[in-house]
């Protein structure tokens, strides 16, 4: 295809990635962020092998490995030690893992992948795009453009999402969290994304994320789960009674907070579910949570904005007209999320709601489930994001997985190593 003059609007992950894989495809690409300083904002979170699979096709996989945390089962469990969800990777492939990853070492990593050469125009916010003229307009009035393809990022609060056709649900999550980084010191479980549930009213995550660039101290992302309307009552109860009531639920997690004396110290954070029945229209193209926002019980929204942009490169890439390259994008993409959405809706009152009984009926039967057969083939793949549709699946590359069992290999020559080198008893 004859290089394009793109606009990407929105510097988030989903933005970030799609400048670095396009501009490296020839392509003149513009990025427009409403913020001054662009950042990283948000928890850390977990990669799954989906999103790791794109990063190695970006070169940038040895550097996420060399900051982020291996994260090889996820568990969850009652207060009184009743396990409610427990999943290995290995389950469904001994090469597969998640990586625990802070956002500011992905931002770091695709900030540096794109030699933006002034492409980049902070302070920028976009609010109208002009179907017509192919022109994007600012909050000051001025128009930018004309561009061959306009490519929305703007995130799961999206102003612009509703430029390319009709929703079929834009909503506010009434659940939110709140969050914060601490050191990992202590910490027993460096191999375990670790869930704690008092009926689907109170969760407390734990979330190995390693280190970053400008950090060495190896830390953990926790999550507390509340209402969105609880976040000033809470705050208004202060540190010490909340303090205790985590104490009470999770002693560990507790003896890692000791730090945490302010409630400025934790980020609040909300969510919205949002899907469309297009992800594109003309030559305007959503992707990232602008295109499929979701409740992060799945842990996929990072991984989905990876897979958005190498779906819109290989589709630039493999067609001859923008608009073919496009209705391919929406066609690979919306196959894929559409479980995600489904299993989303469907997961997340078990989870965080205020449904005492519904979050019985899940205790005692969400690991039965997962044991009949395919039951457990599907759960992991749902969480790998290798799930497509009700029954198929998405490949992972075979030079991928290669690498991924050279990396394990590696791992397994280090531990013996080590063991070797131990003074005998």
């Amino acid at each position: 295809m004859t290089a394009l003059h793109i606009a990407i609007v929105g510097y988030g992950t989903a933005g970030q990635a799609a400048a670095a894989l396009l501009t490296r495809d020839g392509h003149r690409v513009e990025v427009f962020e409403r913020v001054p300083r662009p950042g990283p904002v948000g928890a850390g979170f977990l990669l799954q092998p989906t999103g790791l699979q794109v990063l190695w096709e970006m070169g940038l996989l040895d550097g996420a490995l060399a900051h982020g945390a291996r994260i090889e089962r996820l568990y969850g469990e009652t207060p009184r030690g009743r396990a409610v969800m427990d999943m290995r990777y290995a389950g469904l492939d001994a090469r597969l893992f998640g990586l625990g990853l802070q956002r500011p070492t992905l931002f770091r990593l695709l900030a540096d992948a794109w030699a933006s050469d002034g492409g980049l125009h902070c302070g920028t916010a976009i609010v109208a795009v002009d179907d017509a003229t192919r022109r994007v307009r600012d909050d000051t009035g001025r128009w930018h453009g004309p561009y061959d393809l306009i490519v929305v990022a703007d995130g799961s609060a999206s102003q612009l999402r509703v430029q390319v056709g009709e929703l079929r649900l834009d909503r506010p999550f009434p659940w939110g969290a709140l969050w914060c980084l601490l050191p990992s010191e202590g910490w027993p479980w460096l191999t375990e994304l670790r869930q704690r549930y008092v009926a689907a009213r109170k969760m407390i995550g734990m979330l190995p994320v390693g280190t970053r660039p400008d950090d060495a101290t190896p830390r953990l992302s926790f999550f507390w789960s509340l209402p969105v309307s609880d976040f000033e009552p809470w705050r208004s109860r202060g540190m010490p009674a909340w303090r205790q009531e985590v104490s009470r639920i999770w002693p560990e997690a507790d003896r890692c907070l000791e730090h945490v004396a302010d409630a400025a110290q934790l980020a609040r954070a909300s969510y919205r579910d949002a899907a469309l029945k297009r992800l594109h229209r003309g030559r305007l193209v959503l992707i990232g949570d602008a295109a499929h926002a979701m409740s992060p019980q799945l842990g996929q929204g990072v991984n989905m904005a990876l897979m958005d942009a190498l779906a819109l490169r290989d589709a630039l890439r493999d067609e001859a007209g923008v608009e073919a390259a496009l209705d391919r994008y929406g066609r690979v993409r919306s196959r894929h999320v559409y479980i995600y959405h489904f299993w989303s809706r469907w997961l997340t009152p078990l989870f965080q709601s205020d449904r005492d009984l519904v979050a019985s009926m899940r205790d005692l039967a969400f690991r039965p489930l997962g044991a009949l057969p395919g039951g457990r083939g599907h759960m992991l793949r749902v969480l790998s994001g290798t799930q497509q549709g009700m029954f198929r699946k998405w490949p992972l590359q075979p030079a991928f997985l290669a690498r991924l069992e050279a990396l394990s290999a590696d791992r397994r020559t280090a531990a013996r190593i080590a063991r070797e080198s131990l003074p005998a008893a």
